[in-house]
C-alpha cells in the first residue's frame, strides 16, 4: 500500500483541496483509495468530497481503540474512494497519547488498499511529524506568500529533527549530542544541521551512519498551490536552496496549481472540483501530479540531483502553460458571458486588496529580520 501523507506549514494554503482531489484522482484512475482526515481539531474534509457530517470517526476510536476500525470507514459516493473521518470534537492532536497513536498508526497500516492518503494538520506537532515519516514521500502544500514558505521550510526542519530523535537511540553519544544543542541557547546558529551530523559522525559513526541511510530514503515533495503569475512559481526554489544548505534535504518539485475562484463554487456545491469542473486549470493541475505520482517508484526512494532539477525546471514550465491556459479559459468565460466585465473587475480589486495585506505581511517581516540581524540573530 502506498501511503501519502499530505502536510502544510500553515493552514490556509489548500492541503485539504490537494488531499481531497488527488484522492479522487486516484480512484479515478482505477485504485483502492483511502483517505484519511487526521487534522483532529478541526476536522472538515468531508466538506470538501461530499459527505454527510459522520456519526463517528478517529476520535471515536481514539477514545477507546478497542472500536471496530471498520465502523468508521465510509464509503463514499465516489466509485474506488473510502474515508475516514476525523472529529472535530476532540481538542486536537497534542492530546493523542503515544499508546492511542501507535494503536492508529497499526490500524491504518492493516488497511486494504492501494493508496492511503493522510490530510494531516497544519503545523509541527509531533503527531503531525510522525504521521508524515510514516512515508519517505509525504507531499508539503505551500503557497507563495512569505509567511507560508517560510512555514513550510519549518515544517521540513522539524520533521529532519523528529527523524534523528527516531534514529539516535538512548545512551548514545549522538542523542547526548542533539540533547545538549537543544538545551544551549546561546543562538540558533547552532543548528545548522550539516554541520551538526559532522560532529556527530566523529562522536558516533555507528548512529550517523544509521541516520545518513535514513536521510537517503526520506526525499519530502512540494506542492506550490494558490500562484497567480508564473513568477509565483519561483519561490519554490528558495525553499530547496533553504533544504539543501541548512537541512541538508532533498526535495522533489511535484508542481504547481493556480488560484481558481471556481474552487469556491464547487466546495459550496460539496464536490471536489476535479468532479465539479474537470477541465478547468486547477483540476488540470491536480490530474497532472496524480499522473506523476502514480508513475513514480514508491518502494525506490532515490533521486538523483538530475531528478530534482528536471522536476523544478517542468514546474516552471507548467506554471507558464498553465497561465496562458487560464488566461484563454477567461477570455472564453468573457466571450460566452458567463463572466462578466463586472465580475472581473472585482476579481482585479480582491487580488489588489490581497497584494496590498502581502506587501503589509512582507514588510513586518522584514522589520523583524532586520531586528534579529541586528541584534546578532543568524537564520
Amino acid at each position: 500500500m502506498r501511503i501519502i501523507p499530505i502536510a502544510s506549514g500553515k493552514g490556509g494554503v489548500g492541503k485539504s483541496l490537494v488531499a481531497a482531489n488527488l484522492a479522487v484522482a486516484f480512484a479515478q484512475a482505477g485504485q483502492r483509495v483511502v483517505l484519511a482526515d487526521l487534522d483532529l481539531g478541526a476536522s472538515n474534509l468531508h466538506l470538501v468530497i461530499g459527505c454527510q457530517a459522520p456519526k463517528a470517526g478517529i476520535g471515536t476510536f481514539l477514545n477507546d481503540t478497542k472500536t471496530d476500525f471498520s465502523k468508521i470507514i465510509i464509503d463514499t459516493d465516489i466509485p474506488n474512494l473510502r474515508f475516514i473521518p476525523g472529529d472535530g470534537e476532540i481538542p486536537g492532536s497534542a492530546n493523542v497519547k503515544l499508546m492511542q497513536r501507535k494503536a492508529l498508526v497499526r490500524r491504518l497500516l492493516s488497511l486494504d488498499a492501494d493508496i492511503l492518503i493522510l490530510d494531516l494538520g497544519a503545523g509541527t506537532h509531533q503527531f503531525i511529524l510522525d504521521f508524515f515519516l510514516l512515508s519517505g514521500q509525504g507531499i508539503v502544500v505551500s503557497a507563495p506568500t512569505v509567511t507560508a514558505t517560510l512555514n513550510a521550510y519549518v515544517f521540513l526542519k522539524n520533521t529532519v529533527f523528529r527523524l534523528m530523535y527516531t534514529v539516535f537511540t538512548k545512551g548514545t553519544k549522538a542523542l547526548e549530542y542533539l540533547e545538549s544543542m537543544r538545551r544551549d541557547s546561546t543562538g540558533l546558529q547552532k543548528l545548522y544541521i550539516p554541520r551538526m551530523l559532522q560532529e556527530i559522525s566523529k562522536i558516533d559513526p555507528e548512529s550517523y551512519a544509521k541516520f545518513r541511510e535514513t536521510m537517503d530514503r526520506f526525499h519530502p515533495r512540494l506542492i506550490m498551490n494558490m500562484i497567480e503569475d508564473p513568477k509565483d512559481a519561483d519561490v519554490a526554489m528558495k525553499i530547496r536552496r533553504s533544504c539543501e544548505e541548512y537541512l541538508d534535504l532533498k526535495i522533489e518539485h511535484l508542481g504547481i496549481m493556480y488560484r481558481d475562484n471556481m474552487q469556491d463554487v464547487a466546495l459550496s456545491s460539496r464536490l471536489p472540483i476535479v468532479l465539479y469542473k474537470p477541465q478547468s486549470v486547477l483540476s488540470q493541475a491536480i490530474f497532472r501530479i496524480a499522473d506523476k505520482i502514480l508513475q513514480s517508484d514508491d518502494e525506490d526512494f532515490s533521486i538523483s540531483e538530475r531528478d530534482i532539477d528536471e522536476s523544478f525546471q517542468e514546474a516552471t514550465i507548467e506554471a507558464e502553460t498553465d497561465f496562458n491556459n487560464k488566461m484563454e479559459y477567461v477570455e472564453e468565460l468573457l466571450h460566452s458571458g458567463v463572466l462578466t466585465q463586472g465580475d472581473l473587475v472585482e476579481t482585479v480589486k480582491t487580488q489588489q486588496f490581497e497584494i496590498v495585506k502581502l506587501k503589509k505581511e512582507n514588510n513586518f517581516l522584514k522589520s523583524k529580520l532586520t531586528k534579529a540581524i541586528s541584534q546578532g540573530f543568524k537564520v
